[in-house]
This record gives structure tokens, sequence and C-alpha cells, in this order.
């Protein structure tokens, strides 16, 4: 089952700019460690699945695994073979915008070699260059 909003106000979208780094979620903030991204691109719904996958199998029903990303982003092609104009064509996948700094999967209750090995697993499903990163204690003067 691919990961889709349940509905939107339109069903198509321009493609829009993607220019800029991420304006939120560039902390750990549930989990030990994180997987940063660090150039932008467009994750496909079925690679956030495979990248979901191959940690939990990694960690074989051990730790937790959260995915701070979501494919809202309708993306459309046209068919094969196809001339020319009539329209805009139908809604193939979805995608998510993901720009420098923002982080796509943590994972916690794992060792740090542990979470290292699996998110290096993970970032080959991805068409983007990504970083492990740890989370980081902030104290409040």
């Amino acid at each position: 089952m691919a990961l889709m909003p349940k509905r939107q106000k339109f069903r198509k979208q321009m493609k829009g700019e993607r220019a800029g780094n991420s304006k939120g979620g560039n902390f750990v903030v549930y989990g030990d460690f994180g997987m940063q991204v660090l150039e932008r691109g467009w994750i496909k719904a079925n690679q956030i699945e495979a990248c979901r996958v191959a940690i939990n199998r990694f960690f074989s029903r051990k730790g937790k695994v959260w995915i701070r990303i979501f494919p809202d982003k309708p993306i459309t092609k046209k068919p094969a073979e196809t001339r020319m104009g009539k329209g805009k064509g139908a809604v193939d996948h979805y995608a998510c915008v993901v720009r420098p700094g923002r982080i796509l999967f943590e994972v916690g209750n794992v060792t740090k070699d542990q979470a290292q090995r699996a998110m290096g697993i993970a970032s080959g499903k991805l068409n983007v260059r990504t970083r492990f990163v740890e989370r980081v204690e902030t104290v409040k003067a």
C-alpha cells in the first residue's frame, strides 16, 4: 500500500520551487538518531516505503522508527507515444519535496552502530545524498 493523501483540494499540482533550505523538520526530535538529506529533490512514495522496510528488516522487531516526511505532491505523467497537447496527464504517483537539512527518518532504542548501518542501507534506496545525524540535547539557561 503506497503512501498517498486521503483527499486533496486539487488533483493536479504544478512543479513548484525547490530552491532554498528546509524551513522545518531539521532536528532529531523523536528518536536518538536520524537521516538528514543534503540535497534537494523529490522522494517518491515507493522509495519511502522501501526505506521503511529496509530499516525494519535490519532491526528485526527491535527499536522504533519514525518517518518524518509524507508524499503529498501529485506527479502526473502522459502515456507513452502520445502526441503533444490534449492537456496535462493523469496522476502517476505521489512524491515529497525535500530540501537540504530535512530529517527523513528517525530511530530510537537501538545502538549507534546499529542505527548507522540501518540508515546506510536505507540511504541506498533514495535518489538524494543523506547523512547520519545524532540527537543534540539543548540546555535552556
